[in-house]
C-alpha cells in the first residue's frame, strides 16, 4: 500500500519544477501539470524573438528531469479547467485529477490593461511560443521590406515599436538595435539600416524602474548607440489597423509591436474570488497557504505575499519563485519548524546588447563590458542541461566574433489537419 500523501504541483516553471525537486519522496507523490512538457527559461526568450537562440536551446523536457528523481514524479499535460477545492479535484483539459495538497505555480502571463483585443493584435515574448511567433514576424518584415519597392511601404514594414520599458523591454529593443546595427547592413543589401525604424516607450519616467536609477540612465545611453529610440512619459492608449492612440491623443502606425509592459497571475477557474488580489495574483500568508482554503498553496509569480518590505506583493522575477519553492518544501518535509518566507535579494541584472549590460547588486553598481560577462555567466549556469549549456555557450561566442547566427530561418507552420485540442 502506498501511504503517501499527493501533492499536485500546477505549473513547470522555476517555483514548480524546483518544488517538485525537493519534496520528499518517502512523504509525498509528486505531480506536476503544465500546458507544455517542458520547462523553458524565460530570461532569454528575447533571444529566440531576436534569432540569437533557438528555442531548444533554452528548454528542457520535463519527463527527463522527473526521471533523473527516480521515477517518483509524474507530469500530466493539459491546461487546468477548473480547481474543486471543497472535492479536492483539478480538471484539466484530458482529466480529472485527485490531490491531498495543492500548489499553484503557474507563473503569469501578458496583462494588457483593459486595453480590447490587444492580445489578437500585439506580438509577445512571454512565453516559448510567443518568442518563437514574434521572430517569424520580425523576420518576416525583414524579407518583405527587402524586395518592397514603394518606399512609403517599405519604412511601414520595417517599423518596430516595444512597449515597456523594463528588463524584457530593454533586451528586446537592444536586440533588434542589434540586427539593425549589424545585421541589416550585412544580410539585407537591399535594406538602408536608417528605413529601419526601433522605439521603445515607456510610461513612466525612467527605464528599469525596479533597479538602480543609473542602470535606466546607462540602458537610455546604450540604446542609443543601437540606433533605437527611446521616449520616456509615453503610454499607449490602443492599438487598432496598425495605428497606436498614446495617451496624449497622437496616433502613429506601427506595423509590428512587441508588449512587453506588464504582467498579471494567469486565471486559475474555481478559485473562491476572495482568493485572488491586484493583478490577477493569489492571495498568501507569510507560509505561502492561500487565503481562507486548506492544503492550498501558492508560490511564485502568482503568489501575493504582502509584507511590511514589499506591500504590493514580491517581484515576480526567478530568485522570489526559487527561493519560495525552497522554503515551501522544507516546510512540507517537515524539515523544520515552518518559518515566514523572507525574500533575500541577491539583485537584478539585464543586458543591453554585445558588451553592454547593467548589473545592480543592491550597493554596487556595474555597467558595460564586466556587467555582460557577469550576466552571461549567471544566466549560463541557470540553464537546465549540460548539452543546452554548451550550445547557448557556443552561440554565443559564435555571434560574439562574426556578429551573425545560422538560426534567421522562416519557418512556416502547416495550416492542416487543424489540431484543436492543443488549445483547450
Amino acid at each position: 500500500m502506498d501511504n503517501r500523501e499527493s501533492v499536485l504541483i500546477i505549473g513547470g516553471g522555476f517555483a514548480g519544477l524546483n518544488l517538485a525537486k525537493r519534496l520528499s519522496h518517502k512523504k509525498y507523490r509528486v505531480m506536476v501539470v503544465d500546458r507544455n512538457n517542458f520547462h523553458g527559461f524565460p530570461p532569454l526568450f528575447y533571444q529566440i524573438a531576436s534569432s540569437g537562440l533557438d528555442a531548444s536551446n533554452i528548454s528542457f523536457p520535463l519527463r527527463r528531469e522527473f526521471k533523473r528523481l527516480g521515477g517518483n514524479t509524474t507530469y500530466h499535460m493539459g491546461h487546468v479547467k477548473n480547481i474543486d477545492v471543497e472535492a479536492r479535484t483539478v480538471t484539466t483539459s484530458y482529466e480529472t485529477i485527485r490531490y491531498d495538497k495543492l500548489v499553484i505555480a503557474a507563473g503569469t502571463t501578458n496583462n494588457y490593461f483593459g486595453m480590447k483585443d490587444l492580445d489578437k493584435t500585439v506580438y509577445g515574448i512571454k512565453t516559448v511560443a510567443e518568442a518563437t511567433y514574434t521572430r517569424d514576424e520580425i523576420l518576416d518584415r525583414l524579407e518583405r521590406g527587402a524586395i518592397c519597392r514603394d518606399p512609403q511601404r517599405r519604412r511601414e514594414l520595417l517599423s518596430f515599436l516595444v512597449v515597456g520599458g523594463g528588463p524584457s523591454g530593454v533586451e528586446i529593443a537592444g536586440a533588434l538595435g542589434e540586427m539593425k546595427k549589424d545585421i541589416v547592413p550585412r544580410e539585407y543589401p537591399e535594406l538602408d539600416p536608417a528605413e529601419v525604424r526601433i522605439v521603445l516607450v515607456e510610461a513612466s519616467d525612467r527605464l528599469l524602474g525596479g533597479m538602480d536609477p543609473r542602470a535606466g540612465q546607462r540602458a537610455i545611453k546604450d540604446l542609443e548607440q543601437l540606433m533605437v529610440e527611446v521616449r520616456l512619459n509615453t503610454a499607449m492608449k490602443g492599438y487598432e489597423d496598425k495605428t497606436v492612440t498614446f495617451a496624449d491623443g497622437s496616433r502613429e502606425y506601427w506595423e509590428t509591436l512587441i508588449w512587453t509592459a506588464g504582467v498579471r497571475g494567469e486565471t486559475m477557474p474555481g478559485l473562491p474570488e476572495e482568493c485572488i488580489g491586484r493583478g490577477g495574483r493569489i492571495v498568501v500568508d507569510p507560509f505561502c497557504r492561500v487565503k481562507g482554503l486548506n492544503d492550498v498553496y501558492a508560490i511564485g509569480d502568482i503568489a501575493l505575499c504582502e509584507s511590511g518590505k514589499y506591500p504590493s506583493g514580491h517581484p515576480q522575477v526567478a530568485q522570489v519563485a526559487i527561493q519560495m519553492a525552497n522554503n515551501l518544501a522544507r516546510t512540507l518535509n517537515g524539515e523544520k519548524t515552518p518559518v515566514p518566507f523572507e525574500y533575500k535579494d541577491k539583485g537584478s541584472m539585464a543586458t543591453i546588447g554585445k558588451n553592454r549590460a547593467v548589473v545592480d547588486l543592491k550597493g554596487k553598481f556595474i555597467a558595460g563590458r564586466p556587467a555582460w560577462w557577469a550576466w552571461m555567466a549567471i544566466h549560463l549556469v541557470s540553464i537546465l542541461g549540460m548539452r543546452n549549456k554548451l550550445i547557448v555557450l557556443l552561440n554565443w561566442c559564435w555571434n560574439y566574433v562574426t556578429y551573425s547566427t545560422s538560426l534567421r530561418l522562416l519557418f512556416r507552420p502547416a495550416q492542416f489537419p487543424l489540431r484543436r485540442h492543443w488549445g483547450d
